[in-house]
């Protein structure tokens, strides 16, 4: 990678979530060489204990300067792992079981979602009990745990019906990491926040107190 990101700069007390998101959306579009530091981001979620002990893993299919996950995806759809991925319906988040990446076509907002044809197969369908593992996007981060997405809610309300031993982690770049997002007393807290630099222990929906862990500050995401 040519330079280190731009550091995201402290949020001003009284600061919107309309702001935030779009401060974030700047830090994250100006970023350079995001195929090298997605690369870095996957591999520390794969270096996870519990990505190793899960038996069925969520993972987004990233969409424009998203953490990129297609390379993740297809390492894990080669593995003996449940490759659990969303789509939208309605309100809800729905959670099918993939197979292969032709499996998917372009949804709602130019994502890449299960085809149709195959979203009614009762088998295909994963209830967010059966995740182990998630590994979740979003725009703005803090080392807390704390996440702001899209404010369409379909994350929060896809993380309140996981088991409490399932672990969600944000994949994030650095640039993402603010020292707090504003948090609704709805917005659930992330279990880990993990960027191309660290790997940060959040609150959890358990409310865990802050801690970082996993540093690792002298490697590199290298291509």
């Amino acid at each position: 990678m040519s330079q280190r990101p731009r550091e995201s700069e402290p949020v001003p007390p009284g600061t919107s979530k309309r702001e935030l998101r779009s401060r974030a959306l700047a830090l994250r579009g100006a970023l350079d060489a995001r195929e090298a530091r997605s690369r870095e981001i996957c591999r520390r979620f794969a270096a996870l204990p519990e990505f190793a002990a899960a038996g069925a893993v969520f993972l987004y299919v990233h969409v424009r300067d998203e953490v990129q996950t297609a390379e993740l995806l297809g390492r894990l759809l080669a593995s003996d792992k449940q490759v659990v991925v969303p789509y939208c319906e309605g309100q809800l988040l729905r959670l099918f079981r993939l197979e292969t990446m032709d499996e998917l076509a372009e949804g709602y907002y130019g994502l890449l979602e299960p085809r149709a044809a195959l979203r009614a197969e009762s088998a295909r369908q994963i209830p967010p009990e059966a995740l182990d593992l998630l590994g979740v996007p979003g725009l703005a981060f803090d080392r807390r745990g704390g996440r702001l997405g899209h404010g369409r809610g379909y994350f929060d309300r896809l993380l309140a019906g996981l088991r409490p031993d399932a672990v969600a982690a944000g994949l994030a770049y650095e640039c993402q990491v603010f020292p707090r997002v504003p948090m609704a007393a709805h917005d659930v807290h992330l279990d880990k926040v993990i960027t191309e630099e660290a790997v940060y222990l959040g609150r959890g929906r358990a409310g865990r107190s802050q801690d970082r862990i996993d540093a690792e500050r002298g490697g590199s995401a290298s291509a």
